[in-house]
């Protein structure tokens, strides 16, 4: 067995081990490092599927341009000439109420002034302003009918359906969104809260009175694009390893020895880039470290329809629909995804990409690949026109589940921190630690890639308000 020294070991090629290697090249290019990855391909989570002129994804359909460490990321993968956007001032998403699809105003100020909202439910989100937080682990349900009334839960239930598949009945607020509940806590209302924030970033900043609002960022040739260019600025079999899975973590005299099916690498710096439950198997059987609350967490599983259909379809400009589970839908909703990105369908053909499944209803998964296209279509023929049945049809079944920031979250990213800052030299990143999205694991990624280079365990800091997007 080969005997391996490097700098920084990387445990994971997905989007966030890339990420941190491409950082810390960017900003020493002589550091030594080595990533390891168990399957044959980049990406993790992230790949692309494309067939008879369609093209579509297993994983994430794109990210938000508001973050500067993705941009960044762009740039060093040299992709800003494939770079394909759809903004979200421009295009639109809808939401099923009531059997039909109904536009979504991408503003909260907008949707209260629709007529999506009756009368009595806008004086109850405006007693807001009088609602004491709610204290402990509040499900995202409780909190939103505490905050804002019951009749604001479809919405809620459609933004986390769309980012997680899950179910805000079990979804904790303190794990989805802490930055705002700090300011919930900070401030007595979230509005109030939100409200300061906007003052004080117009004071320290010169933007504008109109905040634009970001674009859904994608590359011509999918997402898959993304990690493959940050995969090909490493040295193969020197800095990035395929096919190469871990056996054995421990520390060792001056760092971490990590035993491959390959190789025995001593580093100073260990980053495990792995989603949450992977990370946890392994650090299960380093010694010294303390055992997490939690063995693992709950994962949600989807497939993906992706269904081709002639022009004579219609289907509505936008992004596409998301339906709250009180509508009782087949489909967690669908992408519209040749309105969103161009050169997705044939010419004169549109492409739709279907969710099935989520934390609520595993057992569609079950179902085989005619009967869950037969019932995709049945379900989307009651809300869009579609007068023929489907030229083209792909069932893209999870490689991947969903992390789920359920009950103990909170107190797992405790325990991460301490023991972060126990064990030197090791750092934790990936899929479903501090998010799910690209932009939220670019930017953790950045972070990591800070400390290594800083070789400090400081890693705390303000909780992000993220945005709420439909």
């Amino acid at each position: 067995m080969k005997t391996k020294n490097v700098d920084v070991l990387i445990v994971g090629a997905g989007l966030s081990g890339l990420s941190v290697a491409r950082f810390l090249k960017d900003e020493r290019s002589d550091i030594s490092l080595a990533v390891l990855e168990k399957s044959e391909r980049p990406g993790g989570a992230i790949l692309s599927h494309s067939e008879e002129g369609y093209l579509a994804e297993w994983g994430a359909h794109g990210f938000l341009d508001n973050c500067e460490e993705s941009r960044r990321l762009v740039s060093l993968a040299d992709l800003e000439g494939e770079v394909e956007k759809a903004p979200l001032g421009k295009f639109v998403r809808y939401i099923c109420l009531n059997g039909k699809l109904n536009l979504i105003p991408q503003n909260p100020k907008k949707i209260l002034f629709s007529n999506l909202v009756p009368l009595w439910a806008k004086l109850r989100v405006a007693a807001e302003l009088w609602k004491k937080p709610l204290h402990g682990e509040p499900s995202v349900a409780d909190w939103v009918a505490h905050r804002f009334g019951p009749s604001i839960l479809p919405f809620a239930d459609a933004v986390f359906t769309g980012t997680y598949a899950g179910d805000i009945e079990r979804l904790k607020i303190d794990a989805v969104m802490p930055g705002i509940r700090k300011l919930e806590f900070e401030h007595g209302s979230l509005v109030r809260g939100l409200l300061h924030k906007r003052k004080a970033q117009k004071k320290n900043t010169a933007e504008s009175k109109r905040i634009n609002l970001p674009a859904m960022t994608s590359f011509r040739s999918g997402m898959a694009r993304l990690p493959q260019a940050l995969a090909a600025g490493l040295v193969m079999n020197e800095e990035l390893f395929y096919r190469t899975e871990v056996t054995q973590v421990k520390r060792g005299s001056d760092g971490w020895e990590v035993t491959t099916n390959q190789h025995s690498i001593n580093c100073r710096n260990l980053v495990l880039a792995l989603p949450v439950n992977r990370s946890l198997a392994l650090l299960d059987q380093v010694g010294g470290i303390a055992s997490p609350p939690m063995s693992e967490i709950p994962e949600a599983r989807i497939a993906t329809i992706a269904l081709g259909f002639t022009d004579k379809a219609r289907v509505p400009f936008g992004f596409g629909y998301l339906a709250p589970e009180r509508e009782q839908r087949f489909a967690l909703g669908a992408l519209f995804s040749s309105h969103m990105f161009p050169g997705r369908a044939p010419k004169n053909h549109v492409l739709l990409e279907v969710l099935v499944g989520g934390r609520r209803h595993p057992e569609r998964l079950e179902l085989d690949d005619e009967t869950m296209t037969n019932k995709v279509f049945d379900d989307l023929s009651r809300l869009l026109v579609l007068p023929e049945k489907p030229c083209f049809s792909h069932v893209m079944r999870p490689r991947a589940g969903i992390p789920q920031l359920e009950a103990g979250y909170p107190s797992l990213l405790s325990w991460l921190e301490k023991a972060q800052e126990e064990n030197a030299g090791l750092h934790i990143c990936g899929f479903g630690w501090h998010g799910i999205g690209i932009n939220d694991m670019t930017k953790e990624a950045r972070k990591v890639a800070d400390n290594v280079l800083r070789d400090t365990r400081s890693r705390k800091g303000e909780a992000e308000v993220k945005g709420v997007y439909f």
